[in-house]
């Protein structure tokens, strides 16, 4: 056989054998998914929930109109820090002060009164005092005259003149008593007057204090929409009456801010929180959860669902507050501020990431060549609803390919979650794409590719 004969035939089996691998590999490749991995390591996890609201005092109080008047001095001024009782406003106190003083001049001419009555009350008793003495006395002259005028040793006209000083002196008795009964009620009702003009008097002194506000605690005025020569007035029923200031004491400073209704239920006194604030930014401030919430806040409105008038499903918040144990100086109320709750740390414990996470229902998990079995034996109600029961797990790497493991989790941190059942320590999980994690099925052949995906061109 020629030598040209030889090469072509040579050659025919290197291409046949050349297709053949070409074509058993594309068959082979031709089901494979392509994925991107991750493993299962141990690792410290911290759980935080952030949410965001206003820097605040813990302790403030609105100053409030107690009377209505003209503003007529002003003391303090906005930011200006003020001790407890010191004198903030005045209002104008013509009036109340005239009050005052008539008011006490009554109770000084009752209390004369008062006085008055009760010498005529002691004059009265010791004239009652002299009235018996003349009434005895004249009853005992009665008497004698009695005997001698029955021993006939007395004339009928003295007997008739000790009868008539007798019958005189108990008429002055009866009149002396009714005179102290008279002066007693005379005591009584100055008494009585005495304590209307004072209850009177404390009425006036409270108007007249409520025209003067001081400082109810140290602190520092924060708001202070009013001038000298503004009248204010009281509120009435559903009207609010005037605001003269607001003082706050800075000595304690939180952050109330507003957490989801879905985190809440991590979130417990004590917890630590850091705290950045928008005007001051590239700092952390540290805090620890003082209060929370009892009634969720409608979003919207800001409104509390127990003083809604109807149910609502609009999503729902909870105040949560954070005491800051590092204050910057001269913060103001009001500002923004974002409060990222510390709720849970673990230490060396198996994480994931997140994005690993899917879930399947139990009729997804069924070999397909069991397909049959599986729809026979999903027609009772019961197991058909079993086969649409979730569950959760992760696809993990076995002899290439995609194994479906159901897993349980504990705390999420910022990008892994801890799994507390399922995994052992580098164990290989599919992470990505979403798109295939999302239509993965169980027994797929995979092909790894955890190459960093490339940036477009930026001229395209």
């Amino acid at each position: 056989m020629k030598t040209w004969k030889k090469a072509l035939i040579g050659a025919g089996a290197v291409l046949l054998v050349g297709i053949i691998v070409g074509v058993t590999v594309y068959q082979s490749q031709k089901n494979l998914v392509t994925v991107q991995t991750g493993k299962v390591q141990k690792q410290s996890l911290t759980s935080v929930v952030s949410a965001s609201g206003e820097i605040k005092p813990k302790t403030y109080a609105n100053i409030g109109a107690n009377a209505f008047g003209k503003i007529i001095k002003l003391h303090v001024k906005e930011g200006e820090r003020v001790k407890k009782g010191q004198l903030l406003a005045q209002l104008e106190n013509v009036q109340s002060s005239a009050d005052v003083n008539a008011t006490r001049a009554t109770v000084q001419a009752s209390e004369t009164d008062a006085i008055a009555a009760d010498a005529a009350q002691k004059t009265s008793l010791a004239d009652l005092n002299r009235a018996k003495s003349d009434a005895n006395h004249a009853k005992l002259d009665w008497d004698r005259a009695q005997g001698l005028y029955t021993a006939a040793l007395i004339a009928k006209q003295d007997y008739d003149v000790k009868k008539a000083a007798w019958e005189s002196a108990n008429a002055g008795l009866a009149q002396a008593e009714a005179r102290v009964a008279q002066a007693k009620a005379q005591k009584d009702s100055a008494d009585q007057h005495i304590a209307q003009n004072r209850a009177n008097l404390t009425r006036v002194v409270d108007v007249l204090q409520k025209t003067t506000y001081e400082a109810p605690f140290d602190g520092v005025i924060t708001n202070l929409p009013v001038r000298e020569g503004e009248t204010v007035v009281i509120g009435i029923q559903n009207s609010m009456g005037s605001t003269l200031m607001t003082i706050a004491d800075m000595s304690v400073i939180t952050s109330e801010v507003k957490v989801d209704e879905t985190d809440i239920v991590n979130v417990h006194l004590g917890q630590p929180a850091d705290v950045t604030i928008d005007a001051i930014p590239h700092q952390v401030f540290h805090g620890v959860v003082s209060e929370i919430g009892d009634n969720a806040i409608v979003r919207s409105t800001g409104v509390a669902t127990s003083q809604a008038s109807s149910t609502s499903e609009e999503a729902k918040d909870f105040k949560v507050v954070v005491t800051l144990t590092d204050p910057p100086p001269d913060l103001r109320p009001g500002l923004s501020s974002t409060a990222k709750i510390t709720t849970a740390t673990r230490s060396d414990v198996l994480s994931i990431p997140i994005q690993a996470l899917t879930v399947r229902t139990q009729a997804d998990l069924v070999p397909k060549d069991a397909g049959k079995s599986s729809v026979q034996a999903a027609s009772a109600p019961a197991e058909a609803s079993k086969q649409r029961e979730e569950i959760q797990g992760v696809f993990v790497i076995r002899k290439k390919k995609a194994e479906f493991v159901p897993v349980e989790t504990g705390i999420s941190g910022t990008t892994d979650i801890e799994i507390t059942k399922g995994l052992q320590v580098d164990d290989e999980v599919i992470t990505g794409s979403y798109k295939v994690l999302r239509t993965l099925k169980p027994g797929t052949s995979v092909k790894i590719d955890n190459s960093a995906p490339k940036k477009e061109d930026e001229s395209s």
